[in-house]
């Protein structure tokens, strides 16, 4: 008898698969071109991260040597105002920390943007995007320095359902704009 368990469960599980294949099938039917591909690179991240979800489902950068927080803030702060994205407020975490325990922190800060209207249609499109909002880009200080992080974009616009095509260029404007300050404040592109 339990010789014909391990088999039985080595049937149960490939049916399963089959079955939940099929449904995978079908739902990347009605997702954006290249939905694919980003799953495959969420799934490989998940993975060489040993299971750490925020780690599949984010972009980092690196700031370089010699970009300091201040010049980290500035160029974002630019960048959102040259892509007309809206600062919605900063959450200094260390300075509250601080605050707290009378003991220095390391740096961590959260900035966040939104571009009103886009947020608007995107929620009307799928409730639950609201969850994601506002869009965030957070400095961390770490041994090695400081370090971006906001949510990978591209999950919204290649992995969910496909969007209208006038909502999916507003959208991609945004995941662009959070790029490009991702991009510049980690290099210090003034």
């Amino acid at each position: 008898m339990t010789a014909g368990r391990p088999l039985f469960l080595c049937i149960a599980v490939a049916m399963l698969g089959l079955l939940a294949g099929c449904d995978v099938v079908n739902t990347l039917g009605k997702t954006q071109s290249g939905a694919g591909t980003v799953a495959g690179e969420v799934w490989q991240r998940w993975v060489t991260s040993g299971g750490d979800v925020a780690v599949a489902a984010t972009w980092e950068r690196k700031v370089q040597a010699g970009v300091t927080a201040n010049d980290v803030e500035q160029i974002l702060l630019q960048v959102a105002s040259e892509r007309n994205m809206k600062d919605v407020g900063q959450l200094p975490l260390s300075k509250e920390l601080e605050a707290r325990t009378g003991q220095p922190q390391k740096l961590l800060k959260v900035y966040s943007f939104c571009n009103p209207t886009t947020a608007r249609a995107m929620v009307d499109f799928s409730p639950h995007m609201a969850a994601f909002l506002p869009c965030r880009i957070t400095l961390v200080e770490q041994a090695d320095g400081l370090w971006l992080y906001t949510l990978n974009m591209d999950l919204m616009l290649k992995l969910g359902r496909t969007l209208p095509p006038a909502l999916k260029d507003e959208a991609t404007a945004v995941r662009d704009t959070l790029f490009m300050m991702m991009e510049r404040a980690s290099k210090g592109d003034i």
